[in-house]
């Protein structure tokens, strides 16, 4: 895991002073850092038998159908509000200044269906923590939620306990 932290370049002062962003689009133009994270997702989740992958918009949209690819599952994306043309089930959760809502059809998730939760990142949680109940409120089984980057120091895992939660690359500061 340590060549792909290598490929995820360090942007100072983004999107404000003060702030360390770590920015995922050069590991993913690296055809070997892109493979790597996708194997590394699967190598955790193969073999759990997971129906559906959900990718989180927007970059969860990148890993997300990749790995549902390789699990043989099948992709969800989860929406920002009024995306999706059927029938919808939404859930809103608290954002730092307001709150925000994401949207998936009602129909991709089926009684009993075991879906896996993908995003680019684990910050504080919340997002995720949301999709758990989307999920949960269709009578799905979260079978994990994985992230290529975790941001430690956020204890996003809190709001995710009870939760398989894996993430390939963990940044303390």
């Amino acid at each position: 895991m340590d060549q792909l932290k290598q490929l995820i370049r360090e942007v100072p002062d983004f999107p404000k002073p003060g702030i360390l962003f770590y920015d995922i689009t050069t590991l993913l133009k690296d055809r070997d850092g892109l493979r790597g994270a996708i194997d590394g997702l699967k190598s955790r989740y193969e073999g759990l038998g997971v129906d559906v992958v959900l990718g989180i918009e927007a970059r969860g949209f990148i890993f997300a159908p990749a790995l549902a690819y390789a699990l043989g599952a099948g992709f969800v994306p989860v929406r920002k509000p009024k995306k999706l043309p059927a029938e919808i089930a939404s859930v809103s959760y608290d954002l730092e200044y307001g709150t925000d809502s994401l949207e998936i059809h009602k129909d991709a998730i089926l009684k009993g269906c075991r879906a896996l939760i993908v995003d680019d990142l684990l910050a504080t949680g919340g997002t995720a923590q949301a999709v758990t109940r989307l999920v949960e409120n269709l009578g799905g089984t979260v079978v994990g939620a994985g992230f290529v980057v975790e941001l430690t120091f956020l204890n996003g895992r809190r709001k995710l306990n009870g939760y398989d939660v894996f993430s390939l690359l963990q940044y303390d500061k």
